[in-house]
């Protein structure tokens, strides 16, 4: 949708909570209820009886218009896009408690930083300057997490680390990494795929663009996943995201999306072989802080032993519980990134004799 149109829609009484930064997504359901998703709170509803069906009737119906689009009946699903809004209507035929929306925000900005990293207790400092390392040695990185779990801000705060004369291409089917118009200095190129321009199409496109780092907003398709399996054995280096509860079965929540009769132990090693850390971030509402926490709970070192075998590595992970577990890297993670210019210690956590990663708990990886 060209944005200068869309600037001119009437958003009404909607327009509280597209102008409060704190709010990332407004749900519209059942006849009126309004249910917003903030950064410190979570997941709440409001009362707000001017928004109601005729409002977002009016609404959809405004974007239907300036997309050339019809929400009828006959088509009851309209999605709607612009630079920094995302929303998706679902007509009353379908939905039969009332017009549903939601409203997701993406603004160009990057929303974390080293302070509130750690102050907020997302992450510590010293697993914070192992994943900058990782970047800097050119990591394939791939972050899990549930819906509205922060799995894109994390990418666009590991990205900000990137080099600034390494070039970045990213790819997505819908806008939220902005990182062309964060950076507009750097040598970034955003890409969107559409029903005539594939993943497969893009990535082609992309090769020939030579770049460092390739960007996948998320990977939750057949074809994302082979764009980010021919991107890693190419030499590129990916940041991407994906759903799945844990770190540790990213590769096999990959290899369920490819839906291919692949042999599952040749895809798994591949994805140990290429992709170097996974991460899983959660969103939860926590009682101890008194507020909605987002908190990386899990990093996993990704590797291929020399049996050939994929392994897990669990360098952090923290149950809600409280319970921690900590390993160093192992030498394959410290030769990679050796290799790329960037050295670490063998007991980078100071773990005492837990020294690099091959005393303590490596895991095989689990399989369908």
């Amino acid at each position: 949708m060209n944005d200068a149109v869309f600037s001119q829609l009437d958003f009404g009484p909607l327009n509280d909570f597209l102008q409060e930064d704190n709010i990332t997504d407004i749900s519209y359901s059942n006849n009126g209820q309004v249910w917003l998703k903030t950064l410190d709170k979570g997941v709440y509803q409001v009362e707000r009886p001017d928004i109601n069906n005729p409002l977002m009737e009016k609404l959809a119906f405004q974007c239907a218009n300036v997309m050339g689009k019809t929400f009828n009946m006959a088509h009851p699903f309209l999605d709607a896009e612009s630079a920094e809004l995302r929303l998706n209507f679902i007509h009353d035929s379908i939905a039969t408690n009332g017009i549903a929306c939601v409203i997701r925000k993406t603004p160009a900005k990057i929303r974390l930083n080293r302070d509130k990293l750690i102050n907020e207790q997302y992450i510590t400092g010293d697993l914070l300057d192992f994943l900058i390392k990782c970047i800097h040695g050119h990591a394939n990185i791939i972050v899990s997490g549930e819906t509205g779990s922060g799995k894109t801000e994390l990418v666009k705060f590991l990205a900000s680390n990137t080099k600034e004369n390494e070039k970045i291409i990213t790819i997505e089917d819908t806008l939220e990494l902005h990182l062309d118009k964060i950076f507009p200095h750097r040598d970034i190129v955003a890409m969107k795929t559409n029903n005539i321009a594939s993943y497969s199409d893009v990535l082609v496109t992309c090769m020939r663009q030579n770049p460092i780092w390739i960007l996948l907003s998320e990977v939750r398709s057949a074809e994302a996943v082979t764009a980010v399996r021919n991107s890693i054995s190419s030499g590129h280096h990916i940041l991407s995201t994906i759903h799945s509860d844990k770190a540790s079965l990213i590769p096999l929540r990959m290899f369920s999306l490819l839906e291919s009769n692949l042999d599952v132990e040749q895809f798994l090693t591949t994805i140990h072989r290429y992709v170097q850390i996974g991460i899983y971030v959660k969103g939860y509402l926590s009682k101890e802080l008194g507020r909605f926490q987002r908190e990386i709970m899990e990093i996993c070192e990704f590797y291929v032993d020399d049996d050939n075998k994929p392994q897990v590595n669990t360098i952090y992970r923290k149950n809600l519980t409280g319970e921690l577990v900590m390993n160093n890297p192992t030498s394959h993670l410290r030769d990679y990134l050796g290799i790329q210019g960037v050295e670490l210690p063998e007991d980078i956590f100071h773990l005492g004799e837990n020294r690099g990663g091959e005393s303590v708990q490596n895991t095989t990886v689990e399989t369908l």
